[in-house]
Parts: C-alpha cells; sequence; structure tokens
C-alpha cells in the first residue's frame, strides 16, 4: 500500500518559514518523481515545486528563490523549505509521487499551511 504522509505545516507570521517533510512508503522512492503542489481556497491546485529522480529540480515562479524542494533516498522522503512567506503562500499544500515508468501517480492527503500576522 502507498503512502505519502505530509507534516510541518501550521500558522507563521508573514517572512516567517516552515519546512514540509512528506515521508513516502509503498513505492521505490528514488524511482519517482516527487513534487509539491498547493490549493487556495476557490482556486486550483497548482505546482509548486519539483524535484525528479535525477535531483533536478522546477519551480513556481511565485516561489523561485524563496522556496526549496530536497529529496532524502534514504528515509524516503522529500522536503519543502519555505522562507520569506506571504499571506498568498496560504494553502493546502499536498506532496506527490509519479512513476515516470509506470505512469502511477499518488498524493498526501495535504497539509494546511496559514501564513498571517
Amino acid at each position: 500500500q502507498v503512502q505519502l504522509v505530509e507534516s510541518g505545516g501550521g500558522l507563521v507570521q508573514p517572512g516567517g518559514s516552515l519546512r514540509l517533510s512528506c515521508a513516502a512508503s509503498g513505492i521505490m522512492f528514488r524511482a519517482y518523481d516527487m513534487g509539491w503542489y498547493r490549493q487556495a481556497p476557490g482556486k486550483q491546485r497548482e505546482l509548486v515545486a519539483t524535484m525528479q529522480s535525477g535531483g533536478s529540480t522546477n519551480y513556481a515562479d511565485s516561489v523561485k528563490g524563496r522556496f526549496t524542494i530536497s529529496g532524502d533516498n534514504a528515509k524516503n522522503s522529500v522536503y519543502l523549505q519555505m522562507n520569506s512567506l506571504k499571506p498568498e503562500d496560504t494553502a493546502v499544500y499536498y506532496c506527490k509521487a509519479h512513476g515516470p515508468w509506470s505512469g502511477n501517480t499518488y498524493w498526501g492527503q495535504g497539509i494546511q499551511v496559514t501564513v498571517s500576522s
């Protein structure tokens, strides 16, 4: 059974930082492309950052220079370091795993990030 479990969300003031974690089980982690997406109320889910199995990364323009995605194959985990947070970063953040060979896609349950003073 595949599970993606996010942690590290919460309430933070503008300008603050949070680090999201996503622990994966049931997949060959190192063979999967991993990503973080977010969905704000009334908006569509959008890409935040992705990291391919080979290590290359991609970011949404709105988070470039503020967010960093990283992974740890030994811990089957992917992280999202979020700095200089803004109120518009408020959303539910989702972890995604995509197998480029199998075509399988899995999502975590989502975790709330709220940026507010």
